[in-house]
C-alpha cells in the first residue's frame, strides 16, 4: 500500500516535536468525531500526518485519508486567518475534485486549532514506487505519461490554481483503474503556512514545494502556470533516468540540470524537454497548452524535414491516386507551394532568331 506523501515543506518549530492526537486512536475502535475509524499514519512530515481511515457514518465504511494539515496556532486573530483562507481554499478543492484524476473532498474541518481534509483515497501506486520497482521508462512511455497529465494541469489552471509540489511522489497510478491522479495540492497549505508564520517564528521564507522540481520562480515566490510545467517536465527526466533533480548536477553557469548526457530520446522530444526544464520563465513553455501542441508538430517535424530533403514522390504517382505516404505528399505539396511563392523576374532576352527584330520579353523565377 503506497503512502500518499506529504510535500517537502517547511516545518514548524514549535510543532516539529508534536504528536498529533490522532495517533492514539490508530488501531482502536474509538472513533474521531464519532465518524472516523482511524487504522494507521501513513505519511509525516514537518507539516503534519497523513492517516488511513474508514468513515463508518457511510454504508460499507469506505476508506478515506484525513490529512492533518497544521499544528495549534495560538494567536486568536491569526487562527481566525487562517480558518478563513482554510476554508477558502478548501472550497477550491471541492470543485477540482469534481475532476476523475484529482482526489474528491469528502470534508474539512478545523478543530482545536488544527486544520483536517479528509479526501478520497486512492489505491495504486506512486510513480517513485514504479520506477523503483521496475526501472526507467521509454520515451514512448513518458509521451504517454505526458498526454495523461497535461490536460488535468489545463483542467487546474482554467480553475486559477497552481499545484506547486508536482513530483513522481504526488503523481499516483489507481491500481483499480488505470487512471493517474495528482495528488496533494499546495494552496491550501502555504495559506495556513503564511498565517501560522506570525506566531511561529519561523524562517522569514514560507517556500511550498521541493527542492529540485521548483524553477527560481518558485523559490522567489513567484510561481506561476509555467512553474508546473517545470515541474511536470523534471518529473519526465526522473522517469527517464531513475535519478532524482539532485543526482543529476547543475551547470554552473546556467543553472540548468544536466540531463541530456543521462537520456536518450528522440530530437523533437529532447528539444520539448529542453523548454520544459528551462530556469528561464521566458524561454519555457507557459502552458499545458502550448506543450501539447508542440508534441503535435515536434512528433512529425523530423520525418517531414527528412522528406523535405529528399526527393519528392512520382509526379505521375500523385496524379493518378497511387499510394503516397502522407508526408511525402506533404513535403510535395510544400515543394509546389514555396515553387509558387518565389518571386517573378522579369528580363529582357535578345533572341537573334525570332521572326521579331525586337527585344523578346520573358518571366523566370
Amino acid at each position: 500500500m503506497d503512502n500518499q506523501a506529504q510535500g517537502n515543506l517547511l516545518p514548524f518549530n514549535k510543532s516539529s516535536s508534536r504528536q498529533s492526537h490522532l495517533l492514539e486512536f490508530c488501531g482502536t475502535r474509538n472513533l474521531f468525531r464519532k465518524r472516523y475509524q482511524i487504522a494507521k499514519a501513513i505519511g509525516k512530515g514537518g507539516f503534519g500526518i497523513t492517516f488511513l481511515a474508514r468513515d463508518v457514518s457511510l454504508p460499507g465504511g469506505p476508506v478515506c485519508v484525513i490529512k492533518q494539515l497544521c499544528p495549534k496556532i495560538n494567536d486568536e486573530a491569526a487562527l481566525a486567518r487562517a480558518q478563513k483562507r482554510f476554508e477558502r481554499e478548501a472550497r477550491i478543492l471541492g470543485a477540482l475534485g469534481g475532476h476523475a484524476q484529482i482526489p474528491t473532498l469528502l470534508d474539512y474541518f478545523e478543530q482545536d486549532g488544527e486544520f483536517f481534509l479528509v479526501q478520497e483515497y486512492v489505491h495504486g501506486h506512486t510513480l517513485s514506487k514504479l520506477v523503483k520497482h521496475k526501472g526507467p521508462w521509454s520515451e514512448t512511455s513518458v509521451r504517454s505519461f505526458l498526454m495523461e497529465v497535461l490536460p488535468i494541469l489545463q483542467y487546474i489552471h482554467e480553475s486559477q490554481v497552481i499545484h506547486r509540489d508536482i513530483k513522481p511522489p504526488n503523481i499516483m497510478r489507481c491500481r483499480e483503474t488505470g487512471r493517474l491522479v495528482l495528488l496533494d495540492f499546495g494552496a491550501v497549505k502555504e495559506c495556513i503556512t503564511m498565517e501560522a508564520r506570525d506566531t511561529s517564528h519561523v524562517s522569514t521564507t514560507h517556500f511550498v514545494g521541493t527542492m529540485g522540481f521548483a524553477p527560481p520562480e518558485q523559490l522567489a515566490l513567484r510561481a506561476t502556470y509555467a512553474t508546473d510545467i517545470y515541474a511536470v517536465g523534471v518529473t519526465c527526466l526522473f522517469l527517464l533516468t531513475g535519478k532524482s533533480p539532485a543526482k543529476m548536477g547543475v551547470d554552473p553557469r546556467t543553472g540548468e540540470l544536466r540531463w541530456r548526457e543521462l537520456v536518450s530520446v528522440s530530437a523533437p522530444f529532447e528539444r520539448l524537454l529542453e523548454r520544459m526544464v528551462s530556469v528561464s520563465l521566458r524561454d519555457r513553455y507557459q502552458n499545458a497548452d502550448q506543450v501539447l501542441k508542440m508534441m503535435d508538430v515536434e512528433e512529425v517535424r523530423d520525418e517531414l524535414e527528412l522528406c523535405m530533403h529528399n526527393q519528392g514522390p512520382d509526379p505521375d504517382a500523385l496524379s493518378n491516386g497511387s499510394y503516397v505516404a502522407p508526408n511525402a505528399r506533404m513535403a510535395a505539396s510544400i515543394r509546389n507551394w514555396r515553387e509558387r511563392r518565389k518571386p517573378v523576374k522579369l528580363r529582357t532576352d535578345w533572341n537573334l532568331g525570332s521572326r521579331s527584330n525586337g527585344p523578346e520579353l520573358m518571366y523566370s523565377r
